[in-house]
C-alpha cells in the first residue's frame, strides 16, 4: 500500500505511535492524557479508515501485524515533524500567561511542588499549570510535558538540563513501628525487621541497597507499591521502615531517621526541558523559578 497517498486524522496516527511506544491501550491512554476506550476508539478508527488490521492482541499484549509494521515507519516521520512544529511554536511564544505542564515523580509532586505553585501563583497569576505526576520519564521532545524534574542527568543532546539539588535518602521508620519492634543499632540489626519497597520484582533496588551497605535480602521486604506516596504512607503508619529523600522525610513530622551512621544514597535532582521551548517566556520563567525555589 503506498502509505503517501492517504490523509491522515492526526489524532488517530498519534494514537497508533502511543500504542506501539508503549505496547498496549491503558498505557498509550496514560501517557496521552486520554481514557482508553477514547484511545482504543480512535485507533480503530485509523484501521477502518485505511481498511487493514494494525494489531493482533497477543495474551495481554498487542503486536503489530504486517501492515502495521509498515505504517509505523511511514507515521514516525510525521509525529517528529508535529513535535518539532509545537515545541517551536512554544518556543515563540513571549506571553507570560497560558499553560506549562510540569513532569515530577509522586512524591516531589505530592510534597515538595505545592510549596513552589504557591510561590509561583503570586509572581505569575495567569500562567495555568498542569503537575504530570509519574515516576515514568516523560518524553520532552514529544512534548509529553514542557518542564521535568528527574534524578537522572538527561543524555539527548537537545534538552537543557540544570543540577538544581544534591539531595540524600536515608532510612526511616515511625515511631509506633519502633516502640513495636525496636530500634536497631546496627546493620546487622536490621535482619529482624520489616522493609517496604517500591517493587516486588527490583534486582536492581536490591543490588542498589547492597552498594550503600544495606546488607538486607528480598525477604525482608513485606510490602510494595510503585507510587512514592502509598508507599511512604505505610512507612508512616508504622507498617516497616523504608527509604526515602531527606526532601520528603523532612515535611512529615514525627518520621525517625533509623541508623543516622548508615552512609545516605545520594539523589541528585536535575531540571530539564526543551532546547526550543526555553525560549518562551513563560515556560522560562517557570523553569527559574524551580530553580531558584529547589536549588
Amino acid at each position: 500500500m503506498d502509505w503517501r497517498s492517504i490523509t491522515y486524522d492526526w489524532n488517530q496516527v498519534r494514537a497508533f505511535l502511543a500504542t506501539v511506544e508503549e505496547g498496549n491501550l491503558s498505557a498509550a491512554a496514560r501517557a496521552l492524557g486520554l481514557t482508553q476506550p477514547t484511545l482504543g476508539r480512535q485507533v480503530a478508527g485509523l484501521e477502518e479508515a485505511l481498511g487493514v488490521t494494525l494489531f493482533e492482541r497477543v495474551g495481554k499484549g498487542l503486536v503489530l501485524t504486517q501492515a502495521g509494521l509498515e505504517l509505523v515507519d511511514h507515521v514516525k516521520d510525521m509525529g517528529e515533524a508535529a513535535s518539532r512544529i509545537s515545541l517551536i511554536a512554544t518556543g515563540q511564544s513571549q506571553s507570560i500567561e497560558g499553560q506549562v505542564r510540569i513532569s515530577a515523580g509522586d512524591g516531589y509532586a505530592t510534597y515538595v511542588l505545592p510549596d513552589v505553585l504557591a510561590r509561583l501563583q503570586q509572581v505569575a497569576p495567569a500562567i495555568e499549570v498542569e503537575i504530570i505526576a509519574s515516576n515514568r520519564l516523560s518524553d520532552l521532545r514529544r512534548r509529553e510535558a514542557d518542564i521535568a524534574l528527574r534524578h537522572v542527568r538527561p543524555t539527548e543532546p537537545d534538552l537543557i538540563a540544570r543540577l538544581v539539588r544534591k539531595s540524600e535518602a536515608h532510612l526511616y521508620a515511625a515511631p509506633d513501628y519502633l516502640r513495636r519492634f525496636g530500634t536497631p543499632r546496627s546493620l546487622t540489626d536490621l535482619g529482624h525487621h520489616v522493609f517496604i519497597g517500591p517493587d516486588s520484582n527490583s534486582e536492581q533496588m536490591m543490588e542498589y541497597l547492597h552498594r550503600h551497605g544495606l546488607m538486607i535480602e528480598r525477604r525482608h521486604f513485606r510490602l510494595f507499591c510503585e507510587n512514592t506516596v502509598v508507599t511512604w504512607e505505610m512507612v508512616r503508619r508504622g507498617l516497616g521502615i523504608g527509604v526515602m529523600g531527606a526532601d520528603i522525610a523532612e515535611r512529615t513530622p514525627g518520621m525517625q531517621r533509623v541508623l543516622p551512621e548508615f552512609t545516605p544514597i545520594p539523589v541528585p535532582l536535575w531540571l530539564t526541558t526543551h532546547r526550543e521551548v526555553h525560549t518562551s517566556k513563560r515556560i522560562r520563567l517557570v523553569f527559574d523559578l524551580l530553580a531558584e525555589a529547589l536549588g
